[in-house]
């Protein structure tokens, strides 16, 4: 069985060449470990024949994989420390921007009527991070973003302290604020993060989000 494989930017600049050709790769998670390329870059993505795909994605004879190099721009990382507001906008800041927005999630000392001591969060690290580079991609290119950055936290955060940081830039201040909005409305709906509430006497897990 023999598939080809195409590489794009940094990756391209890398390996040194655009496009090869493999024998006997399984898996589409497989591709990366056969290119001798070192430690797989964070936020990878797989495509084949032009549809993304989970790295357990089985392999045919003749397939395309596309190796996609993460959103240009921005970042995407869940994380156990302290978010940093500023770090997250640096990151989505571009000289092509005539607008920078973002958003910051909090945790607040009540909800739902009673008294919150602390949150903890939990996530599906590897899928998290994955669909959140996804999104940032989504996002580009549905509102001609720049760059787009997306920081979570994850274990315990105290009262006060931001859960997560959203950052988009965009040549326009109406685009950068919409696309901000969509982004956490999408994250609370669809990224593998869980959040438990810890009250006195008490605690609670609640679904997915932030």
């Amino acid at each position: 069985m023999r598939v080809t494989v195409r590489l794009f930017a940094g990756l391209r600049e890398r390996a040194g060449r655009s496009r090869l050709e493999l024998d006997d790769v399984a898996r589409a998670g497989d591709v990366w470990a056969r290119l001798d390329l070192g430690e797989e870059p964070g936020g990878l993505m797989y495509a084949v024949n032009r549809e993304y795909v989970d790295r357990a994605h089985e392999l045919q004879d003749g397939d395309e994989v596309a190796l996609i190099p993460p959103v240009s721009g921005g970042a995407f990382l869940i994380t156990t420390e302290p978010l940093d507001v500023s770090r997250v906008v640096a990151e989505a800041e571009s000289d092509e921007a005539g607008a920078v927005a973002a958003f910051v999630g909090t945790v607040r000392r009540s909800s739902r009527g009673r008294n919150v001591q602390y949150l903890e969060y939990e996530a599906f690290e590897e899928m998290a991070e994955a669909m959140l580079v996804r999104l940032g991609r989504s996002l580009t290119e549905k509102h001609d973003l720049t760059a787009v950055a997306i920081h979570h936290r994850i274990g315990r955060v105290e009262i006060g302290e931001a859960s997560v940081v959203i950052a988009v830039s965009s040549p326009h201040r109406a685009s950068a604020l919409d696309a901000c909005r969509e982004a956490i409305d999408t994250l609370k709906e669809t990224i593998p993060l869980w959040k438990k509430e810890v009250y006195e006497g008490g605690e609670e897990w609640i679904g997915r989000g932030s």
